[in-house]
């Protein structure tokens, strides 16, 4: 039986972004880090990853490794949103170390 998705409420975006944070912190990988956050949030529809320079997309939230952009996969196609009320996924958008 699928899991339901919950909504994405401002302490559950936290909460992702404070996994994904540690992670890279701590060296990790970008499939290391959306492999976490899948594991973590079983019943988001889509999380994935990306490199920041691919990204079109204005982040919903900036941190210091990467950006975090908001999934709407309700529709055939997902598309990227700036509304939590809407979003079934996230993709985590790995920024290049600055030189």
């Amino acid at each position: 039986m699928p899991v339901k998705p919950m909504p994405l409420s401002p302490e559950r975006i936290d909460a992702i972004a404070t996994l994904a944070a540690r992670l890279f912190a701590g060296g990790g990988t970008l499939d290391a880090v959306v492999r976490a956050v899948r594991e973590a949030n079983p019943d988001l529809k889509t999380v994935t990853g990306a490199m920041a320079a691919v990204m079109a997309e204005e982040p919903f939230r900036e941190e210091a490794a990467f950006d975090l952009h908001l999934v709407d996969g309700n529709n055939h196609c997902w598309a990227i949103t700036d509304k939590p009320a809407l979003a079934t996924g996230v993709v985590i958008a790995q920024r290049e170390e600055e030189d």
